[in-house]
């Protein structure tokens, strides 16, 4: 026996998107609303997973009722505020309402109601044609803008770095502006189907819906003897202030593979190395690909922060061979090692999980990083880790007594 699609009325899909939009949780508007939650989801979607705007009908707007009811009071030379508190309505929202009738649309100044009164139907007329009138974003008015933000969708820049971005690269044209949030709009939001399909957004987590954020994860511990605790750590590496303190894992492939891709994160300018583990992923291999990589580290390394893994089991040997320092982030901790967390997120839009880590080359792994190191970071007001790890160059040679950046 097949199942049975129930078609539900449009009051009860807008009533769910409002009730979404306040944020109580499809299961509850389910419950509340009688309606399965396939079709809540369902709703949701069409929508991008984020209702942005409160549903016609859900009382933002004034009703024809309530206008003819404002018009009533208002003849009968109610006061303003005495109108807002018989509707529920704020007695600004009223003033607003009644000005409106003496002008035309747009026209600014105070209204002439002498001699015309108040209209309700002809001002419910008018609400309703404007509230429906099409309105085009940004995006479409101005082509040169929405190319950037394409090309820049295109070399997976976030919508929040492409804002950032704009600003330096085009401090003084206002016309290149554009909040992450309004490209989150036309990229998800139906209603505006004719930018998705123009902007045919490269958006890195690949989804057709917007999420919350759970960024939480577990961290399987090792033991490692004669480990140093991050908790020992000086507190110069704390703050970030001096360049050439790194942060180091292992990004691997699936289950019953060996290879990995080793990587190294300058705390200071989150400049990213990484090396190739094509075969193994033993302690041995491990420090002899993290040795090698060290001629590559955009700064000198002072000192390596890694995760509790076995691959790490030779840092003493490691230590006394190069004079660098290994801490250890504790167990179930990886934001103890945000920086290298964060780079380790981004190389998977390279490289999934599921990927054959042994099948890639050195060419592929260093593309990934070239375009990382390219990319605008919140944290560095847009700049990228490569801008700023050229600045940080720049100041120690013209004072090589100082390494610090600001």
């Amino acid at each position: 026996m097949g199942c049975v699609q129930v078609t539900y009325p449009v009051e009860v899909r807008r009533r769910a998107l409002a009730l979404l939009a306040r944020g109580v949780s499809p299961r509850q508007v389910g419950v509340e609303l009688g309606v399965s939650r396939m079709s809540i989801s369902g709703w949701r979607s069409e929508v991008g997973g984020v209702v942005f705007e409160e549903p016609v009908g859900s009382g933002r707007y004034l009703s024809r009722d309530e206008r003819y009811e404002i018009a009533r009071l208002y003849d009968a030379e109610v006061g303003v505020n005495a109108i807002g508190r018989a509707l529920g309505r704020s007695a600004s929202t009223i003033s607003r309402e009644l000005n409106r009738s003496g002008r035309p649309p747009g026209a600014p100044g105070r209204p002439i109601l002498r001699g015309r009164g108040y209209q309700p139907e002809a001002n419910h007329q008018a609400a309703l044609k404007a509230r429906a009138r099409p309105r085009e974003s940004k995006l479409t008015r101005h082509p040169e803008l929405r190319g950037w933000v394409q090309n820049r969708l295109d070399q997976h820049y976030s919508p929040e770095q492409i804002a950032g971005r704009l600003v330096l690269e085009f401090p003084d044209d206002e016309v290149m502006r554009i909040s992450h949030e309004t490209i989150y709009r036309a990229i998800y939001v139906r209603p505006r189907g004719e930018l998705r399909r123009a902007l045919r957004a490269q958006l890195r987590t690949g989804r057709t819906r917007r999420r919350r954020r759970n960024t939480r994860q577990t961290q399987q511990p090792g033991q490692i003897q004669g480990a140093v605790s991050i908790k020992d750590r000086p507190d110069d590496i704390e703050g970030r202030l001096v360049p050439g303190h790194y942060e180091g894992d292992l990004v691997v492939g699936p289950t019953g593979t060996t290879a990995a891709i080793g990587t190294l994160v300058e705390r200071t300018s989150g400049h990213l190395t990484a090396f190739h583990l094509p075969l193994e992923r033993t302690t041995t291999t491990t420090i002899a690909g993290l040795t090698a990589a060290l001629t590559r580290t955009g700064w000198p390394m002072l000192s390596l922060t890694w995760d509790r893994g076995q691959e790490m089991a030779g840092h003493t040997g490691f230590t006394i061979a190069t004079g660098i320092q290994v801490y250890f982030a504790d167990p179930h901790a990886p934001w103890q090692r945000g920086s290298n967390e964060s780079a380790n997120g981004l190389l998977r839009e390279y490289f999934p999980k599921g990927t054959d880590l042994a099948a890639i080359t050195n060419t592929d792994i260093q593309t990934a990083v070239d375009q990382l190191n390219n990319r605008p970071r919140k944290r560095h007001g847009f700049r990228t880790p490569n801008e700023v790890l050229a600045d940080i160059l720049a100041q120690d040679q013209l004072n090589p007594s100082v390494a610090t950046t600001s």
